[in-house]
């Protein structure tokens, strides 16, 4: 890209997220002497401190197994559990509680509907629908699906761009189709995708639909009844909550349909030698001691969000995105890859011949945290003609600021590999 002169205008930061840095402790710290400029949220976001604060309050004040014991510790941790999950349902607008399943992450997710949903449905010929934009965890369990069952995997193709290419979407879904999923936002471009209309197509033609969610939650408002979709999946740490902890959202009909993904602890409602009986939905989900305090910890998340404002959130972030692109874009050398016509999230790149992994090396020497390589979508990059790239990936703690490090970082890798 060739330089230009004048500068693009940085946005400014809305009274709702003026003390958004403050609340996260880590961003205080240094990197190599330098102040840490996180860039790396697509991986994982940092953790506000009332995070913190929830599951060190559960650890210290609360700490017991749920639904099991009627002493009051018990009884608390079980209220506060499930407290959570009324706040996970009404953040993305779920008709009950009951249709929030916990689980490890957006990958046990998809698994979960994958073996509880689709199996007991799918034969021989039968396709599920993705899209060239997947990550691995919304292509892996598909492939082992249909392997088991002898079904097709068919896939949406990308443009240039990086936008999905939709022109033969109305022959891809089809009589053979028995799921449609689809990723919200690309972890590896940013690419917003625009799927209402196509959970519309595949609902009026009796397809259920996932949506994955894990990269758009924390960045723009969640209608699960708006959107249409059958199941929704995410990941707790990438919404600033623990690690370990995700969703399922599913649409009570239908789980109430679904054998257990797993057996054992809380989900049963009987067990004999002869044969077991298992608890309605979500606890015949959620076998074994689950991760209790991961679940208030994003309960908790789930408030601080709520209390900034999702819209507030994207508007920000938005403008953060475009001001970063625009700064990006007069740096000598640098290539943004994907041109998708609405971006959330993240910027992918790359810079000459310079490996992604020595520019995310050379950035942290200057404290900027970024991601280098193929982000879980070999696919992906294949397509693009990239073996990786480096992303920078923002968050609502992001400002002009930590972009202009980028920037200046950027600038001087420029200078070692170009």
């Amino acid at each position: 890209m060739s330089q230009t002169t004048s500068q693009p205008t940085p946005p400014a930061i809305p009274p709702a997220l003026a003390h958004a840095r403050a609340d996260f402790p880590i961003l205080q710290r240094s990197v190599h002497g330098k102040p840490l400029v996180y860039l790396d949220n697509a991986a994982s976001t940092q953790k506000p401190q009332v995070v913190i604060d929830a599951v060190t309050r559960y650890y210290a004040n609360e700490n017991a197994n749920i639904h099991r014991g009627v002493h009051l510790l018990s009884t608390e941790a079980t209220g506060a559990y499930e407290t959570a999950r009324g706040k996970i349902a009404t953040f993305i607008n779920a008709a009950d509680d009951s249709e929030i399943v916990y689980t490890r992450g957006a990958t046990e997710s998809v698994n979960l509907v994958a073996h509880s949903f689709v199996e007991p449905k799918l034969q021989a010929g039968d396709e599920i629908l993705i899209s060239a934009m997947e990550h691995h965890a919304n292509i892996v369990p598909w492939q082992l699906l249909c392997e088991r069952v002898g079904a097709k995997l068919k896939v949406i193709p990308v443009t240039d761009d990086c936008d999905l290419d939709l022109t033969h979407f109305d022959e891809l879904l089809n009589e053979k189709t028995k799921l449609l999923s689809l990723v919200y936002v690309s972890n590896a471009i940013g690419t917003v995708n625009d799927i209402a209309p196509l959970l519309a197509k595949a609902k009026a033609k009796g397809i259920p639909t996932l949506v994955d969610a894990a990269q758009a939650i924390q960045h723009m408002p969640i209608d699960v009844q708006q959107l249409g979709c059958d199941f929704l999946v995410a990941s707790g740490h990438k919404i600033y909550g623990p690690t370990g902890i995700g969703i399922l959202y599913g649409r009570r009909s239908l789980l109430d349909g679904m054998r257990p993904y797993q057996g054992g602890g809380d989900m049963i409602a009987h067990v004999a030698f002869e044969g077991s009986t298992f608890k309605e939905p979500p606890s015949r989900f959620e076998a074994g001691t689950p991760h209790i305090e991961g679940a208030i910890g994003l309960g908790a998340a789930v408030d601080y969000l709520s209390g900034i404002g999702l819209q507030a959130i994207h508007d920000y972030e938005s403008d953060l995105i475009a001001y970063a692109v625009a700064k990006l874009q007069q740096i000598e050398g640098l290539t943004i890859v994907g041109n998708p016509r609405l971006r959330s999230g993240a910027i992918s790149f790359t810079m000459g011949d310079a490996h992604p992994h020595d520019i995310g090396t050379v950035l942290d020497t200057e404290g900027v945290a970024i991601r280098s390589g193929h982000h879980c979508c070999e696919p992906l990059m294949k397509r693009l003609g990239v073996p990786a790239t480096a992303r920078a990936s923002f968050s609502l703690y992001n400002t002009p600021a930590d972009v202009d490090a980028l920037a200046a970082a950027l600038k001087k890798t420029a200078i070692l590999f170009m």
